[in-house]
Order: structure tokens, then C-alpha cells, then sequence
């Protein structure tokens, strides 16, 4: 059937009751039913290098399962039980796949972002007590395998190393040149170390132990991963399969293709785009080890959905901002739709992809802390550009007010909250004080919501939108930066009394790292001092604040905690301002308001001879709205 309108969510839901369905209960159990009903036909591509000529792998939903077994068998032989955990610190690659599923059925699969510093790495390997960790053999152009050595001498709990060597995915005389110079890795840890590829093709190709009995954590995410130690967010069995299902029934058919150019540490890529395939037997295309971060990828790609006849590609709005800098250079008559997700999509960017590539974007939401899925703009019905859809099928969205824990009426916005099977209501996080306070409306109600963070409201039509976000965190193309480190390197310096951060807006990445500071009454220093000093101090390069103020007074709330509505209103006064001024538009934002549709909104005096479509050109990049003053 259709999935267009919420009258076919409600005859999904009218079937049979979500416990009632025959589903399977494990990976294992679904992989197996995927593997008999499409066998023969192509599960997962790799390749090494962005060019639509070269060599790349692929592998059968059967041969997908055999390798699977033998690298579950592979982690039992290495001592991982059903409640032990083994990480990987990896990019994109056939391996990533087998470890990410064969991880899952042996024990628990973490995954964990390369782009995070030693420290990071190693405060999550012993937050989740892994027992092994597979990660990259020193490979060029990156420095995976030098940090997840130091990485694992700061944890201790990981007895073994698994390597996989990226050399095999290599042809001609790249394959012979690159092991002559591979990097040169200092190992001061004393864990045993291993070969992915050799060990796995020891092991046999049926499971060697029985699979899980029930429902059970199978994945710990950690959430947000580019500064501070994050969150670790528990995944079930059931709501990975959850999410499968939602695949396989409205999504995807055995014959689709999508093409998923995410990393396989974020949900997106995993749960979403894999675990969809994992349900309906489509073929999933993952182009080099950092995906759309690959070189060559924004060069090539639509060549790219050519070659592999893609039917579906799976993007967020900074990658589709870099595909509208390049010409569509292929045959993409294959491709149907664009799924995009992580952050909100600017309604002028949607404009231009739909128009160069004839494509309909379906925007969607999820969180790491639901197992992802929770909502889609309905690929055969009406897409309201900049909402996130409505609810999929068994997952209830309310809009609750913060103060009186009530749903909110129509168009009132509040905090989002979901329930769903990808839920697991009270052990969401790994550590028992993260849960308190997660929920709605609490504990002496027999219905739970998630409290996602995330304010917005749900409109006449039964259409999310999202307005803002309680948590504060800041969005940088899809990644979660908590603004508490970058407050906290600011505020160790001795001028600084009081310190700031917020996301501004940014036509590409959705946000960027922003900071305001107060300074120390008759203290002197220069912005740059500041920013070298911040700079020095926060780990990830990602949340190096982009522009830093120093205000005569930061404002605040009665009990002095720092007012950050104020701080954005400022933030996107100045960066339309100065969007306004380069295109050469003689109009100025006046002020910025709060709406109570709407959230911050920028209000713009009107000016002869400027028109409402060349402000909308020029704003419509960014997901803040505006109106004339």
C-alpha cells in the first residue's frame, strides 16, 4: 500500500496490534528471513576510491550472511559473551558492515566516531567496558589507527585488537605501493592484536553458538561525539527490527538501490539505511571509507547513482548543499527519491535540489536515544517543506508543556516527546542518573514519553515542526556539540567572567559555534586571544567557536543564568545582516522576535526597489524564518 496520508498510518496501526506482528526477534533471526527470501541478490556495496570506474565489492544477502557468522564466531572465540561489548573505531567498508552485524549477535556492537581525539575514544571504551576493538591497520591520509592505539592504552578492559586492512580494497600498483608506506603506529598498550580478514576466514560459516533467546541490548551509540564524553544510548533488538520493518513496509523493495555516503558510527547510516535493507532486501552502496567527506565523492557522485542504478539516496542538508555547487553530470532517471535527515533542511536549499535534480526530498526525524526513526514527510503524499512529516506507524509524538507537563494544543509549541518500540523507557542511557527527568509525564503514569530536547509543535494536519531545542546543543551538519566545553574553555581564562555559546545560523553546515563573553570588571583582552585561548582547550576542531563577541554584559535571567534566547536573536541579526549586505540587498533585519509558531523569527524593514522573492533567495538558505517588520 501507499503511505501518503495519516488515514494509511492508522490502517497500518489497525491491522494488528504492533505486539501482536510476527516479527523476528533478533539480528540474527533477521538477517536469516532477509538472506532466504533474497539470497542471490546484491546486499551490500563497497568501494575504496569515488570513481564510478573503479574497483568495488559486493556482497550477496548470502555471502552477506556467511561472513556475518564468521565474524559473530569470531568474537565468541575472542571471549564475547551476550552482555559483553565489542567497539569499532572504523570508517565505512565491507568489514564495517560484518563487524557492526556480527557484533550485535555475538554481543553488544559499539560504535564509536574516528573523528573524536584519543581521550574521547578511550573514555567511551571504558565507559562501555569493551572487551575488543576493531579499527583500522595504518592506512594513508588517516590517523584512525595511531588514535585507537593510544586510545586503547588508556583502557585497559580491551584485551584485543582486530585489525582491518583497507589494502585488499586496493587494485594495480596502489596495492603494492601502499604497504610500503604505511604510516608508522607507536603501540605502548599490551592487548593482542589481530587480522580482521585472516581470522574471520578461519572461522566456519554457520553460527557455532545458539543465538539470543529474546529481546536484549544489542548496540550502544553514543550520542552527539564530537566534544566531551557523550552519552551511550542503548539499542534493543526490538527496535532495531522496528526500524527494519518500517523499511521493508513503507520504504523499500528488494529491487531499490540506495546509495549512503553516512558513517556507520551514526544511526542514520546504521539503523536507518542498513537496518532498512536488513528488512527489505534492497542493495545499499556505501562509496569510500568517508562517505560524502570522501575525495572525489561530490565530484562523482551522481555518476555514481549511474553506475549503481541507485532508486534512493540518503543525504543531509550540508551534503546537499554541496551537490547544488556541482552540475548533475549522469543519467540519475533511476533515482526516486532523497531522504535527508540529521538537521533541518533551509526551504531554499530544498527548492534548488528539487529543481537541478528532479528529485523529491523526503525530510524525516530521529534520535539516537529512540532508536532512531520517528517521523517522515510520507513519500507518496504531501511534503511540507521544513516539517519533519508525521509519525510512522506505532510511534505517538506529543508536544508537551515543560511547566505543566500537559500535551499542548494545536500550533502551541513544547518539547517534543515520542514513544515507540525503539524506546526503552527507563534504561535509554547506559547510566542509570542520565534517565531521571527523561521522561513524560513521569513514573505513576502507565504511558511514558521520551523528552527528546527538541521544542516544536504539530500542526492542524498532524505535521511535526521543529522550532527549536531545549538541550541548547548545537547542530554542525548533523553533529551534536555541547556548548558546555566551549563555556567552560572560555570561562578558564582570567579576563572572562561569564562565557556563552550558541549555534548561528549557516547556509551550509545549519549551525556554527558561537560564543559570547563578559568580561572580568577592568580586565583587557583581544577576541583573538580569546579564541587562540578556546582553541587550545576544546578537542574537536568541529566546535572551535566560529565567531566570538565580547558583550558589555551577557544577559540573564533573574536568578543569573545566562538568557540564550537573547544570544541567538543577536547571532541572527548579524549573520542575515551580512547575508543581506554581500548579495547586495539595501535591507537590514531590525529585530528578531519570538513567535509562538514559529520561534525566533527575523524581522526585515522593507525597501524600495527589494523584493520579497530576493530576501527569500538569500535568507531561505538558513532554517531560521523571517518577515517583513
Amino acid at each position: 500500500m501507499t503511505y501518503a496520508t495519516l488515514a494509511d498510518r492508522a490502517a497500518i496501526e489497525n491491522e494488528t496490534p504492533w505486539s501482536d506482528r510476527n516479527m523476528p526477534v533478533t539480528t540474527y533471526q533477521q538477517l536469516t528471513k532477509t538472506m532466504e527470501a533474497h539470497g542471490g541478490r546484491p546486499a551490500i556495496t563497497f568501494q575504496l576510491l569515488s570513481d564510478p570506474k573503479s574497483k568495488s565489492e559486493t556482497l550477496s544477502w548470502r555471502e552477506l550472511h556467511e561472513q556475518v557468522c564468521q565474524t559473530a564466531n569470531l568474537f565468541r572465540s575472542l571471549g564475547i559473551g551476550e552482555n559483553d561489548v565489542v567497539a569499532y573505531l572504523l570508517p565505512n567498508s565491507t568489514e564495517t558492515i560484518l563487524t557492526y552485524l556480527g557484533g550485535q549477535i555475538a554481543g553488544v556492537v559499539n560504535p564509536i566516531n574516528p573523528l573524536l581525539d584519543a581521550e574521547h575514544i578511550a573514555g567511551i571504551l571504558r565507559d562501555t567496558g569493551a572487551k575488543a576493538l576493531v579499527t583500522l591497520k595504518a592506512f594513508p591520509k588517516t590517523d584512525i589507527a595511531q588514535k585507537a592505539a593510544q586510545a586503547v592504552a588508556m583502557a585497559p578492559n580491551v584485551k584485543t585488537v582486530v585489525e582491518v586492512d583497507l589494502v585488499r580494497h586496493l587494485s594495480g600498483l596502489k596495492k603494492l605501493i601502499v604497504p610500503l608506506i604505511r604510516p608508522k603506529v607507536e603501540v605502548t598498550h599490551s592487548a593482542a592484536v589481530i587480522d580482521f580478514t585472516s581470522s574471520v576466514a578461519r572461522q566456519p560459516r554457520k553460527l557455532t553458538f545458539a543465538d539470543s533467546t529474546g529481546d536484549r541490548v544489542a548496540a550502544l551509540f553514543h550520542t552527539g561525539g564530537t566534544t566531551g564524553l557523550p552519552k551511550v544510548a542503548q539499542h534493543r533488538y526490538s527496535g532495531i527490527i522496528y526500524n527494519a520493518w518500517l523499511g521493508a513496509r513503507l520504504l523499500f523493495k528488494e529491487t531499490d538501490v540506495q546509495i549512503c555516503p553516512l558513517p556507520m558510527f551514526h544511526v542514520f547510516a546504521a539503523i536507518v539505511s542498513l537496518g532498512a535493507s536488513l528488512g527489505s532486501g534492497a542493495q545499499v552502496v556505501f562509496p569510500t571509507p568517508a562517505g560524502y567527506r570522501g575525495d572525489g565523492v561530490f565530484d562523482n557522485f551522481w555518476k555514481l547513482v549511474e553506475r549503481y542504478k541507485v532508486t534512493f539516496m540518503i543525504t543531509v542538508p550540508t551534503a546537499i548543499a554541496a551537490l547544488m555547487q556541482r552540475p548533475v553530470n549522469a543519467d540519475i532517471s533511476s533515482l526516486k527519491l532523497a531522504f535527508c535527515g540529521s538537521a533541518p533542511l533551509p526551504v531554499e536549499l530544498y527548492r534548488r535540489f528539487e529543481e537541478a535534480a528532479k528529485v523529491t526530498i523526503c525530510e524525516g526525524y530521529g534520535l539516537t536515544e529512540a532508536t532512531c526513526l520517528v517521523s517522515i514527510n510520507p513519500p507518496d503524499g504531501q511534503k511540507k517543506i521544513g516539517s519533519i512529516g508525521f509519525p510512522f506507524p506505532y510511534t505517538d509524538v506529543k508536544i508537551m508543556d515543560h511547566v505543566t507537563h500537559e500535551e499542548c494544543a494545536t500550533d502551541v509549541i513544547g518539547e517534543i516527546c515520542v514513544s515507540n518500540p525503539g524506546v526503552s523507557m527507563g534504561s535509554t542511557y547506559t547510566e542509570a542518573a542520565k534517565n531521571k527527568d527523561l521522561y513524560y509525564p513521569g513514573p505513576l503514569s502507565q504511558t511514558q514519553y521520551l523528552r527528546t530536547g527538541d521544542l516544536g509543535r504539530i500542526d492542524a494536519d498532524g505535521y511535526v515542526w521543529i522550532t527549536g531545542r531545549a538541550k541548547d546543543l548545537i547542530i554542525r551538519s548533523g553533529h551534536n556539540i555541547d556548548p558546555a566545553e566551549i563555556e567552560e574553555a572560555l570561562a578558564g581564562h582570567p579576563a572572562v567572567a561569564f562565557a556563552g555559546a550558541i549555534g548561528q545560523p549557516d547556509s551550509y553546515a545549519g549551525e556554527l559555534p558561537c560564543a559570547y563573553v563578559e568580561l572580568v570588571k577592568d580586565a583587557t583582552v583581544t577576541v583573538e586571544e580569546l579564541l587562540t585561548f578556546a582553541k587550545d582547550r576544546i578537542h574537536e576542531r568541529a566546535a572551535h567557536p566560529k565567531h566570538l563577541e565580547i558583550l558589555p554584559e551577557l544577559p540573564k535571567t533573574a536568578v543569573g543564568k545566562i538568557f540564550k534566547p537573547d544570544l541567538r536573536k543577536l547571532a541572527i541579526k548579524r549573520v542575515y545582516n551580512a547575508a543581506l549586505a554581500e548579495a547586495g540587498l539595501a535591507v537590514q533585519v531590525t529585530d528578531v522576535i519570538e513567535d509562538k509558531k514559529l520561534g525566533l523569527v527575523a524581522c526585515v524593514a522593507q525597501a524600495d526597489g527589494v523584493t520579497e522573492d530576493q530576501v527569500a533567495t538569500v535568507l531561505g538558505a538558513h532554517t531560521r524564518p523571517w518577515r517583513w517588520a
